[in-house]
């Protein structure tokens, strides 16, 4: 006995995911314009006050602006339908969003350990008061983008890469208006080199955590909580299952993974086919949070003399 089921149950929550996707989506815009506000200001305050910190955080700010567009983008892109030839839609865009945000902010966190070893060997002149009020407006800017942005990212890598650039920004502007202060009082200058490099720092890191994430699932991993053997020897424990062969796993995006796999039912069972699919079903949902399953049944009736053959089969 074969019996496909191909299980889909998770549209009635299309309609909803779809709402939050038109105001994520709005709320991203608003990101986008506040940031390349603040991007113009850092720009112009820096080039003016002579403040290498304060460019470096343009930069880093213009970074952002392009990473916020792309992950809208890629929000846009993931509510489009499935089409014939992208039969899971548009999913994985948000996941190459997050990589290449992920690989820009590596490259511009060289150019800022770059330019500010450059500073600190030989440093310059900064008109403080000019530096200190751009910071501080660039600090706001960032925290009102945070707070709309605030427990979007829990379940999407995008997102969350999107807001790993903005926190990377808004401890940018700290460290700035930190070394405003510093300057003011004390007139040691290379402290402008030194936050640079930490900016440097606290960018590269976000970068590569968020750029790990993204390979993981371009390369068809399982998800961190469910690989193929933890789930296989969890439906083995139901009653009604016997064995569980190719099994395959695998991430779309951050929040959305797909299950496909036989089942050897147990002959004794008396449940009917589509009851052992909404058994197994429930489970993979409440688990493991997999919703998108290809299950095929089996009954191999083997005895115990020809276990080999069964085994030859399963291996």
């Amino acid at each position: 006995m074969h019996n496909h089921s191909h299980d889909h149950h998770h549209h009635h929550d299309d309609g909803h995911a779809h709402s939050h996707q038109t105001h994520l989506q709005k709320k991203f815009k608003f990101a986008v314009v506040v940031t390349f506000c603040v991007f113009l200001g850092e720009l112009i305050g820096g080039i003016w006050s002579g403040s290498l910190a304060l460019l470096s955080d343009a930069m880093h700010v213009m970074s952002d602006v392009f990473s916020l567009m792309i992950s809208w983008l890629a929000i846009y892109l993931s509510t489009r339908p499935a089409t014939a030839s992208r039969t899971y839609g548009y999913h994985r865009a948000e996941v190459f969003a997050a990589f290449v945000n992920g690989v820009s902010l590596i490259a511009i966190s060289g150019w800022i350990f770059y330019e500010a070893y450059q500073r600190y060997m030989s440093p310059t002149e900064i008109k403080v008061t000019g530096m200190f009020i751009v910071a501080c407006l660039g600090f706001v800017g960032n925290l009102l983008i945070l707070w709309q942005l605030h427990g979007e990212g829990h379940g999407n890598l995008n997102v969350r890469s999107a807001v790993l650039h903005v926190i990377g920004d808004t401890l940018s502007s700290v460290a700035v208006v930190v070394g405003g202060a510093i300057i003011y009082w004390t007139g040691w200058y290379p402290i402008d080199a030194l936050l640079s490099f930490l900016i440097g720092g606290i960018i590269l890191i976000g970068a590569v955590n968020v750029t790990r994430e993204a390979v993981h699932i371009l390369l068809e991993n399982s998800p961190r909580n469910a690989d193929a053997h933890t789930v296989a020897t969890h439906l083995q424990e139901l009653d009604t299952v016997k064995d569980v062969h190719d099994l395959h796993i695998w991430s779309l995006c951050s929040n959305y993974c797909a299950l496909s796999a036989h089942i050897v039912v147990d002959e004794n069972t008396t449940l009917a086919p589509d009851r052992i699919l909404e058994e197994i079903n429930a489970e993979l949902q409440t688990h493991f949070g997999i919703s998108h399953t290809t299950l095929q049944l089996e009954q191999t009736a083997c005895a115990q003399g020809g276990n080999l053959l069964c085994n030859a089969q399963h291996s």
